[in-house]
């Protein structure tokens, strides 16, 4: 009888996991994926969670600014506010505080509230998470730079956006893949945003990060055609919290190495051995055509309505 009643379980598990991934397949198409009614509590609930960070931290951000330059409020906003959408952060390694300039692997809009709220850098990130409601404003409130893929004209005002930064000992965070991905892979790193290196500003150093959202990557990632709102609301609405661990790794200064293209070529070497290494396993090819969900047995732990 156990036996059988064990099998049930499992049967109706993997049907729960079939459906789900089947879910996230069509949001990666652009489809949009109604919530069920747990989900709109949980996104409800969480929505007005950070509203009442705003009401407590904006504030006193304003507040802070009247008197001082450098408001922290920002940081923990954003760090409070990832905790909020379910991320519980792990650092590994130390952050270096100023004149730095982070480069990181890109899977979620996620990835800029936990690593502000871990070392209160500035970002380089994509024109369509500025579109995201409240998203889009939340990172706006940690100088962002928005950048469009397809605007070439702009890069040297982008670009003398980072000089700023830099030159207010702020840290900076780019995300050279130029997209999102699924955790599982690792794309080529475009430099063009590293010309701020060329030549580097002095005393700055480059720090390579690796954003590891483990067994849950592949349902996190914000990839395909899926748009920022419906992934935000679909991450809002899922049931219990996700681990993210912020890899920050060896710092090397971009004076030993010759242009942006190389420095660009360094970091990706160390986020990938890094990556490999989490996985236990090679890298494999991003396509958005491959299932973004792959379960192989049935687990209690499936994050499923």
């Amino acid at each position: 009888m156990a036996s059988a009643s064990t099998e049930k379980i499992s049967d109706k598990a993997l049907r729960r996991a079939e459906k789900y991934g089947r879910k996230r397949m069509a949001a990666m198409r652009g489809e949009n994926v109604p919530l069920t009614i747990a989900g709109w509590i949980r996104f409800i609930l969480r929505t007005l969670a950070i509203i009442a960070l705003l009401i407590v931290f904006v504030p006193l951000h304003y507040l802070y600014r009247t008197l001082a330059y450098g408001s922290p409020f920002p940081m923990l906003f954003l760090r409070y506010t990832a905790r909020v959408v379910g991320a519980r952060v792990t650092i590994v390694g130390t952050p270096l505080r100023r004149d730095v300039f982070f480069i990181a692997n890109h899977l979620s809009w996620i990835d800029i509230l936990a690593t502000a709220g871990a070392s209160g850098t500035a970002f380089v990130a994509k024109q369509e998470l500025s579109e995201v409601p409240v998203i889009g404003w939340l990172c706006s409130l940690n100088r962002t730079v928005f950048v469009k893929r397809e605007y070439r004209l702009g890069v040297a005002e982008q670009i003398n956006a980072l000089k700023e930064a830099l030159q207010d000992n702020w840290s900076v965070t780019v995300f050279p893949e130029g997209t999102v991905t699924d955790g599982q892979s690792l794309l080529p790193f475009k430099s063009s945003m590293l010309s701020v290196l060329e030549p580097p500003p002095p005393g700055v150093l480059v720090q390579p990060v690796m954003l590891d959202y483990g067994e849950n990557a592949e349902e996190i990632g914000w990839v395909g055609e899926e748009s920022g709102l419906h992934n935000a609301m679909r991450i809002m609405a899922r049931k219990g919290t996700f681990r993210l661990v912020i890899h920050y790794l060896e710092p090397f200064s971009p004076e030993d190495y010759r242009g942006r293209k190389a420095i660009a070529a360094k970091a990706r070497e160390e986020i990938e051995a890094a990556l490999v290494a989490s996985l236990g396993r090679p890298l494999r090819d991003f396509e958005h055509t491959v299932e973004a969900i792959r379960y192989t047995a049935p687990d209690k732990n499936f994050p499923i309505e």
